[in-house]
């Protein structure tokens, strides 16, 4: 699978979405194509523009009748959404976007969901923007997707319910809990439907992570503002070469007055805490004292959380952390039955072959309690059985 980075330091609208997936290499005739299921009186202008020196593919949609669509509610889209020609997975992605739009749009306006009628949101436009991006999604192979902070812009805009503030509304209740700023440009960046779109799909927001990527698409927006790339870029690439969980601190401190069940409970929250290892090692202090290190591994945007668990739950008053670096293989995990009882085999590969083979303690001791077997023989039980589950794989 691929994994998909929208770099929205101009914000991000349904159009600039489209424009950027495009834009990473599928056939505009095809897409047209495709897009001629959803059976609305639309056509859409594919052309590549300039944004402030920057080029980007626009995508413009435009009513075949000269006129606007009417406001819809939630059945209403879902009943174009449905009787389309897309695959089920397209449709489902597209209705959960949707959905995200719809039930903003009651929290911020104190409205039921039956009762909510969307007006640019709902138009025959939004509909062909985020089915079109759900398509291309799939189309792309997109399992993961990233995004870095949203540039939302600032100032006021016209709305069918009248000048609002930016963020309107109805966008700052999607972009709950997402992390958001306010740049320069006196005007709205992120539209409802790109709020939804990517509220919807993104799997995490971060700051431009380290990534090997394949391709870059640009979405362009459809102001050309001065000075300022109008532009929403989108990095593509294979899943496994995105790093953004590997980057890692290591948190430290040296205790001398805890007892050890307090230290072997704390290595247990840490890792429910997120840290991904905690181990305890025994030092020697000054003045011969004997004393314990606790030493945890854990991800930047954790870290926090952790280092305020240790103060509160240990007996430390101090500790230091810094960045790590590290390297790690790809690991997967498959499951393999032995004696009735499901284990599952967590293999480690490099460059695609296997280097480590182990199955899940856990399971093989819990197997070895139900069965009233030794563990070392459960354990090589299921070795056993799973390389006889790869050789026959291998053979087929």
């Amino acid at each position: 699978m691929k994994y998909v980075f929208f770099d929205a330091f101009s914000g991000a609208s349904g159009d600039m979405i489209l424009g950027a997936l495009l834009d990473l290499g599928v056939s505009p005739s095809t897409f047209r194509h495709k897009m001629a299921g959803l059976r609305l009186p639309v056509q859409a202008e594919i052309r590549e523009v300039r944004r402030a020196g920057l080029r980007g593919l626009q995508v413009e949609v435009r009513s075949k009748k000269g006129k606007k669509s009417p406001p819809r509610r939630y059945g209403e889209v879902a009943k174009v959404i449905k009787e389309s020609e897309f695959s089920p997975r397209v449709k489902a992605m597209s209705l959960r976007i949707f959905r995200t739009l719809f039930e903003a749009e009651a929290r911020a306006h104190g409205e039921p969901f039956s009762r909510v009628h969307l007006h640019e949101a709902g138009a025959d436009d939004a509909i062909f923007d985020i089915v079109g991006s759900s398509f291309l999604a799939e189309s792309l192979e997109i399992g993961k997707v990233y995004c870095s902070p949203l540039n939302v812009g600032q100032g006021t805009i016209k709305t069918s319910h009248g000048l609002l503030p930016v963020p309107p509304p109805a966008v700052a209740e999607i972009l709950r809990g997402v992390p958001v700023y306010s740049g320069s440009i006196k005007k709205e960046l992120v539209t409802p439907t790109g709020a939804a779109i990517l509220a919807t799909w993104t799997d995490k927001f971060l700051p431009f992570p380290e990534m090997n990527y394949e391709r870059v698409g640009s979405g362009a927006g459809s102001r050309d503002l001065q000075g300022f790339p109008n532009i929403l870029r989108v990095f593509y690439g294979e899943e496994k070469n995105f790093q953004s969980e590997k980057a890692i601190f290591q948190v430290e401190t040296n205790i001398d007055d805890s007892s050890p069940q307090l230290l072997a409970a704390f290595t247990e929250q840490a890792f429910r805490i997120g840290a991904q290892d905690a181990f305890l090692t025994p030092i020697v202090m000054k003045k011969g004292r004997l004393a314990t290190k606790l030493t945890l591994l854990v991800e930047a945007a954790k870290m926090e959380p952790l280092i305020e668990a240790v103060f509160r739950d240990t007996h430390t008053i101090g500790l230091r952390y810094f960045p790590v670096s590290r390297r790690v293989l790809q690991r997967d995990v498959e499951q393999i039955k032995v004696l009735g009882q499901n284990i599952r085999i967590k293999v480690a590969t490099a460059d695609g072959a296997e280097v480590n083979v182990q199955p899940e303690f856990a399971d093989c001791l819990k197997a070895a309690r139900e069965k009233n077997l030794p563990l070392k023989e459960v354990q090589r039980l299921a070795l056993e059985q799973y390389h006889k589950k790869r050789q026959k794989k291998d053979t087929a």
